[in-house]
């Protein structure tokens, strides 16, 4: 029987809160995903300071009243910065794992539903992109490009959408040969609705695990790449450029140790809830809940 998306998940909701009850890991990362979500949607009004605005009377301040997290080598509030960085970290890591979602998922589903020649073309395509070592890959593409937050963008998606093609392939020849698949055939319906009405919406449940466990990799291979200095230009805070400016002035740790921090607390709570909710959409695993 035909089961959409939103009935799934509607009947599962018991289940669901179970899950926030009885998983610690879960719970503690879709709070922390949570809480960077409203700061970077707040940072403007929260932030003590501008923050980019430098101050070289105030160069090198260690944490204090004044300062919760101390300066950099310019004078500008490290707290504010952090703040701020976390509305970019996160908006170029939700954005490049949709679009790396819905294109992955498009090619892998098409391929694995049209089968034959085209499922071989479509596939070793990806296959070839897949080869490349992601952070390599992206480092290249933003390399020729030039460094902007657009191209970041770019390579982040372009490393990251064979992984949610291969799955999706996967699910997709195992689902289109149940019955209801079969039946809707027989009734005449079109492959576009048979793919996105029956078997899209069948297969989607690992995608969704990917994606979640994805989103902080693409916020890691952003800070990597803002690193490298081939992210966003300064003076935007980004985290992952806030750590490089930081190791020539080792001694004054404060300047890598707080957008480090954001990058691992934000990270790690990705995998949380992604663990989680492989363990939600899994029915072996769902007993223990």
């Amino acid at each position: 029987m035909e089961i959409t998306i939103k009935e799934h998940f509607s009947r599962q909701a018991p289940v669901v809160k179970q899950l926030f009850k009885s998983n610690l890991l879960f719970t503690s990362g879709v709070i922390i995903i949570t809480g960077w979500i409203l700061i970077a949607i707040f940072a403007g009004v929260i932030a003590p300071a501008d923050p980019i605005a430098q101050d070289m009377a105030h160069r090198f301040e260690p944490p204090s009243s004044s300062y919760w997290c101390g300066t950099d080598e310019l004078g500008r509030d490290i707290l504010s910065r952090v703040l701020m960085g976390a509305r970019l970290s996160l908006m170029a890591g939700l954005v490049a794992t949709i679009l790396a979602g819905t294109i992955g998922t498009l090619w892998g589903g098409i391929a694995g539903y049209m089968g034959g020649r085209i499922d071989d073309v479509m596939m070793r395509f990806s296959e070839m992109v897949w080869a490349f070592p992601p952070l390599v890959l992206a480092m290249t593409i933003t390399a020729a490009l030039g460094p902007s937050l657009y191209n970041t963008l770019l390579a982040m998606v372009v490393v990251a959408w064979p992984s949610y093609a291969r799955i999706m392939r996967s699910m997709v020849i195992a689902t289109k040969e149940n019955e209801y698949v079969e039946a809707a055939r027989v009734l005449g319906a079109s492959h576009f609705r048979i793919l996105f009405g029956e078997v899209f919406a069948n297969s989607i449940g690992p995608v969704l695990v990917l994606a979640t466990l994805d989103l902080g990799n693409m916020i890691l291979i952003f800070a990597g790449l803002g690193f490298l200095g081939l992210g966003s230009p300064p003076p935007t805070p980004e985290w992952g450029a806030m750590v490089a400016a930081g190791v020539p002035y080792f001694t004054y740790w404060w300047m890598t140790t707080f957008p480090g921090l954001g990058i691992f607390s934000i990270s790690l709570a990705a995998n949380f809830v992604g663990d989680g909710l492989r363990d939600f959409l899994d029915p072996k695993l769902r007993k223990e809940f």
